[in-house]
């Protein structure tokens, strides 16, 4: 086992997913995959195989199309759910099934009803069948944060004699506080005999904000993988923060003395697609890829970074690769130079997604003077990973003190262009009128936000919202000059994503009854 180095183990998929709202369709779920691979990350946690045909679906498509990372499908303590880890994971070069169940008394007696002794045999009968479909198995002590020791000692000594070569000690809820979680590790490593045979474990959660300090308190005791998000996103506050907590090993290297295989120039690229995937903005000042993370406003900081980057800065916004660099295009500037700017922005497009890129680059230059490169990652990050079914052609809207606001919309849809107009108590609210006249949803709107993510009077707004259609809750987001563009096309994007995941929900049950 390598002692030095800390195994990244990605679970944005998996437990990042379970954040309210932030739920991917297939797409995406392979977009995101596909960067976490850029990223490097060691094992990604694809999905939880038995939860619905389509997690099982996007699991197994990932463990097809996905080389380099190890590929996880988590299971519960029962066959059932092993066997549907197993055989979703089954096409990747590396599997791994994550197996677990709960250990705390609080736990074990009030969901599982069960005592301590029918969990450890439940837990070692569990490993032992995830071995059947692949060497590499991971088990978890849920709740493990509000475990006995004893019970702790004893069930991990057995999984580990049963075959697991991961164990993991989350601390489910966020209760713990650093030196009282690392103290676990540390007896662990003491007391479990046979403990240098697996690969020690950290999963913390957000509540207490918490998690990166209880990770790296359990590094600093013996564990030698953590388990993260990107942007920290996940249950309730959240899980560790992937970006905060390999930043932290990278920067504090003199205490740690560990290293990452992380590509960390990938961080900012995987936090933007994150944020534009799950609608979830990053807060400004959110440590590594918030906005402000590398901005000076403090004459006395301003002068200190002009003199010597790091009297203020004890990294540099490269090495998470934040562009420093302001690239100045305009509407004379042709497709070639835009290309290059967009390869040296870590972007890889084909012939066709470079015209229509141009195109939307051509119309904003029309608008704008200066084109930056936060402006080419909007349009990059705008264009949709799934077929739309609206989209927004023409909008006019009339609104001031003494005038009903009125927003007359055209969308195209899959029948043609309709045309529709609606009144509403402000432009917006008249322009989402106006698009449930032609789409026939009823669509609720929270957490509708704007923000400027560009410079100049002339900067790009971005709307993000999460609409609620169905009961169930889609993120959306859009961006224009225009903000009432911006959040018609926020609007759009939501209701496509609702069309997107019906239509596949359709195609699988389809599927399961032979169709």
């Amino acid at each position: 086992m390598n002692t030095d180095r800390v195994i990244i183990f990605d679970t944005t998929l998996r437990d990042g997913e379970q954040c309210p709202g932030a739920s991917m369709n297939l797409k995406e779920k392979l977009e995101v995959a596909r960067q976490l691979a850029r990223l490097n990350v060691d094992v990604m946690e694809a999905g939880f195989p038995i939860s619905s045909p389509g997690d099982w679906e996007s699991v197994n498509l990932i463990a097809k199309e996905v080389e380099g990372p190890t590929i996880v499908g988590l299971a519960r303590a029962i066959e059932k759910d092993i066997e549907a880890a197993g055989t979703a994971i089954a096409p990747a070069k590396k599997k791994r099934i994550h197996t677990f169940i709960a250990t705390s008394p609080i736990h074990m007696e009030k969901k599982l009803k069960k005592s301590p002794k029918e969990v450890l045999k439940m837990a070692v009968k569990s490993v032992k069948f995830a071995k059947t479909f692949t060497d590499d198995v991971e088990w978890s002590a849920e709740d493990a944060g509000r475990s006995e020791i004893d019970f702790l000692v004893e069930i991990v000594t057995a999984v580990i004699e049963a075959g697991a070569t991961t164990v993991n000690i989350p601390d489910t809820v966020g209760y713990q506080m650093p030196n009282a979680y690392g103290k676990i590790f540390a007896e662990l490593k003491a007391r479990v005999p046979n403990i240098n045979s697996c690969v020690l474990s950290t999963h913390c959660h957000n509540d207490l904000g918490l998690a990166v300090a209880n990770s790296l308190s359990a590094v600093q005791n013996g564990a030698r993988q953590i388990e993260c998000t990107i942007n920290g996103i996940g249950e309730r506050a959240g899980n560790c923060s992937l970006e905060e907590a390999v930043m932290s090993l990278k920067v504090r290297s003199d205490i740690f003395g560990l290293k990452t295989g992380i590509v960390t120039e990938e961080i900012y690229r995987s936090s933007r697609l994150i944020s534009r995937i799950t609608g979830f903005a990053v807060q400004p000042n959110k440590a590594i890829v918030g906005a402000n993370a590398f901005a000076h406003e403090s004459g006395i900081h301003q002068d200190g970074v002009l003199k010597h980057a790091s009297t203020y800065e004890i990294m540099k916004p490269e090495q998470v690769g934040v562009s420093k660099t302001n690239l100045v295009l305009g509407k004379h500037s042709g497709k070639h130079a835009l290309k290059l700017r967009i390869e040296d922005l870590g972007y890889n497009l084909n012939d066709e997604e470079l015209l229509k890129t141009f195109e939307k680059f051509k119309i904003l230059a029309d608008k704008k003077k200066e084109i930056f490169d936060e402006d080419i990652v909007t349009l990059l990050e705008e264009e949709s990973r799934f077929a739309e079914v609206y989209s927004l052609t023409y909008l006019q809207v009339t609104a001031g003190n003494r005038t009903i606001p009125t927003s007359t919309v055209q969308i195209k849809t899959e029948n043609g262009e309709v045309r529709f107009a609606a009144t509403g108590d402000g432009p917006v609210d008249a322009t989402y009128n106006a698009i449930d006249g032609i789409a026939k949803l009823k669509v609720e709107v929270s957490d509708y936000s704007i923000k400027a993510i560009t410079r100049g009077q002339d900067a790009i707004g971005e709307v993000s919202l999460i609409a609620t259609i169905d009961g169930k809750k889609y993120p959306g987001r859009g961006a224009s000059t225009d903000i009432i563009e911006a959040s018609a096309n926020a609007y759009i994007n939501s209701i496509n994503r609702y069309c997107s995941a019906i239509k596949h929900k359709e195609d699988i049950e389809k599927t399961l009854k032979g169709i």
